[in-house]
């Protein structure tokens, strides 16, 4: 199975290191904005976000005169993340305690309906009336929701309120949450830490209207940053893998039974359901091995296998039956013993808050057109633990039917699948900056440069514009991967970007990303949008194409690898280079090689960066596994989804058609062969067109 993407990391252990309070670097780095009011902390799944709330709480409760935090999180099941946790005994002021009467998510299970969410709310008013009350109350999301309804906000008053995985919440008008936030901000007096591991909304709804998020102070902790700095994990492989048929059929070309492994099965309503889960189910069980009963305390399923001899234990939380759903859910919560089981099969759990450090292997089944989901689905794989190499996450997905009556929903499953491969590309890549390109970098015959302290390469580019304000510097530093999410998941974006390729370069990144841009951060001025424009198509570009060349799989010595990858003996991929040897450690010198790589750096310039397509490497990999018939309906559909020059597109152009007309002393020509010619020529017949409709009309 190829790889869309691939990614070796230093095991630094630089992410897993504690300070003399206690704090892990990203904790540290929320720590320093503890005065602030309003904090958004963007962060990787076991970055250590919950401990990170701790710590400000703490503050805030002995420091900064907050009464009381109350931590809202979407499911009952990620309570315990927020547990009494001894912090005195790491060099911390104080413990963060939550007994067993202000803990709303003590019982197992997700769902607070009727009786129970009443009583539950009822339980929060008290807490929040209660002077000699503890000051820490863990609940959920719904049970906050509904306490904003019932009562006046000025009860919330010098409180600290924490939402964890905030990209549950949202703008919109049918989520009560976003709309609790707003109210909170309007009024003033509370304290407000949202956190996400997560970067972006799957449905493309804003959190917080542009407004209250400015009144935020973001901190940001990169997937790169986190993973690079671990001890144990080595490469983080993404794949998506196409079947025709039922997928339970094609199961065994992508689990393997010896990786630890959380399937998630599709949705009744996705494409690749039979529609019969426990028939599913069955049949993957089937695949694993003999089956052998259930276990008593665990409620797991055994399983025998002859290749592997010896038992596998599989969780069923597909099972609807309440006493084996909640003894395997009562189960999992202890993590600690790696041999407890092998598999875990879910439908709708074990994605987000689902805390499985031993597990090797994310295999989802259907297209998700979340891209939030996908992101918590592979946080499930990248924890760090003893033994653990190599992660993966597996797409299995149905073949596109491109017949006459089903090939707008391939083409958006396509789409889609393009989209997510893109986007988890630039997530998992280390951060980038550039800079225009000076003499002395052309004297050293030197463009891309490494700072070993910060992990971070900077890159020198001719004509490129660097920032100038701080508006764009913080953008940049603590939202640029949220601002990627918006473009890939922009239909108008996505669909252009594959429907011409002789022409998608040039309109995508010189229209359609500053429109995204200007739609996402209207208080910028047209200065300001050409500088983030420039970012980043630069960034999405570079790492794209330096993607393509290798797969982001360099050696110690800069080998690069080819794109198939084979088990290895504990289960992992190994990747194999050029000359066939296996590859050792990755390090960031062989991604600048790789950068040097895709394009001589001494031409390295904007308006070439330009001149490419940044979802050309996503599809060209994508589309590899596709039979050529169905390919070719598909890129035939995609084609007529392209859209018209518009007057705004044309407009925006001008000053490239006026560079074009001096440098060459004629118009373009959109007969031209050379892509960047024609679609220059495509604006200019667009002007012709309006100056004869103008004529025609006397204006």
């Amino acid at each position: 199975m190829r790889d869309a993407i691939h990614v070796n990391y230093g095991q630094t252990g630089s992410s897993q290191r504690y300070n003399d309070m206690g704090m892990r670097p990203m904790q540290a780095r929320v720590f320093a904005k503890r005065d602030e009011q309003y904090i958004l902390v963007k962060a990787p799944p076991a970055s250590g976000k919950s401990r990170a709330l701790m710590f400000l709480g703490l503050d805030k409760l002995y420091n900064q005169s907050i009464r009381k935090v109350i931590v809202a999180v979407p499911e009952k099941s990620i309570g315990g993340s927020f547990q009494t946790t001894h912090l005195k005994e790491y060099g911390f002021f104080a413990d963060w305690v939550v007994t067993n009467q202000w803990n709303l998510c003590l019982d197992i299970g997700t769902l607070e309906e009727g009786a129970v969410l009443e009583g539950k709310v009822n339980t929060l008013k008290a807490f929040l009336s209660e002077r000699n009350a503890e000051p820490t109350i863990v609940c959920t999301h719904s049970t906050l929701r509904a306490a904003f309804k019932k009562f006046d906000l000025s009860i919330f008053d010098n409180c600290l309120i924490a939402v964890d995985e905030f990209h549950h919440a949202s703008s919109g008008e049918n989520n009560r949450l976003g709309e609790v936030v707003r109210d909170l901000i309007k009024r003033g007096s509370a304290h407000i830490v949202a956190m996400t591991g997560s970067y972006f909304r799957g449905d493309a709804v804003m959190v917080l209207d542009p407004e209250d998020e400015a009144r935020f102070t973001s901190v940001s902790y990169t997937y790169y940053e986190q993973l690079n700095g671990y001890k144990y994990l080595k490469s983080l492989g993404i794949g998506y893998h196409f079947y025709s048929g039922r997928y339970t059929k094609s199961i065994a070309e992508v689990l393997n039974p010896a990786l630890k492994t959380i399937i998630h099965i599709p949705h009744v309503m996705n494409s690749a359901s039979s529609k019969d889960k426990y028939r599913e189910v069955h049949e993957i069980l089937s695949f694993l091995g003999e089956y052998r009963g259930i276990e008593d305390e665990t409620g797991f399923h055994l399983i025998y296998n002859k290749d592997l001899k010896r038992m596998l234990k599989v969780a069923d939380l597909v099972e609807d039956t309440p006493e084996l759903r909640l003894r395997a859910q009562a189960a999992l919560r202890d993590t600690s013993d790696k041999d407890k089981v092998d598999v875990i099969i879910a439908l709708n759990l074990a994605k987000e808050g689902f805390d499985w450090i031993w597990c090797e292997h994310a295999l989802t089944v259907g297209y998700r057109g979340s891209l939030t989901e996908i992101i918590q689905i592979i946080g499930r794989a990248t924890r760090d633990a003893p033994g653990k190499v190599h992660a993966k996450f597996t797409n299995l997905v149905p073949e596109p039917d491109a017949t006459q009556d089903t090939v707008t929903s391939a083409v958006n499953d396509l789409l889609k699948a393009i989209s997510a491969s893109l986007l988890m590309q630039q997530v998992l890549a280390p951060k980038f900056k550039f800079r225009t390109k000076r003499v002395e970098d052309e004297d050293a015959n030197e463009d891309v440069f490494y700072d070993e302290q910060t992990g971070e390469i900077t890159v020198a580019i001719k004509g490129y514009t660097e920032p100038t304000s701080e508006n764009v510097k913080s953008i940049i530093q603590n939202d640029i991967n949220e601002l990627i999410g918006a473009i890939c998941q922009d239909s108008e974006v996505s669909s252009q970007a594959t429907a011409d390729p002789e022409i998608s370069a040039e309109r995508v990144n010189a229209h359609l990303i500053p429109k995204v841009i200007e739609e996402k951060f209207e208080n910028l001025n047209e200065d300001e949008v050409e500088e983030l424009r420039q970012h980043v198509v630069a960034q999405m570009n570079i790492i794209g194409e330096a993607q393509n060349q290798a797969l982001l799989i360099p050696n110690t010595e800069g080998q690069t690898i080819s794109g198939d990858n084979k088990y290895g003996e504990d289960g992992s991929d190994i990747a194999e280079a050029e000359d066939g040897e296996s590859v050792g450690q990755g390090k960031n010198l062989g991604l600048m090689k790789l950068v040097r790589k895709f394009i001589n750096v001494q031409e390295l310039d904007i308006d070439l960066i330009d001149q490419i397509n940044p979802f050309k490497s996503a599809y060209e990999i994508l589309s590899k596994d596709l039979n050529t018939t169905t390919l070719a309906q598909i890129n035939s559909a995609i084609t007529t989804k392209t859209v018209r020059i518009t007057e705004a597109e044309a407009a925006r152009m001008i000053p490239k058609l006026e560079k074009f007309m001096e440098l060459n002393g004629r118009p373009p020509s959109s007969l031209s062969e050379n892509p960047s010619e024609k679609y220059l020529g495509q604006v200019y017949d667009f002007f012709l067109e309006m100056k004869r409709k103008q004529a025609a009309q006397g204006t």
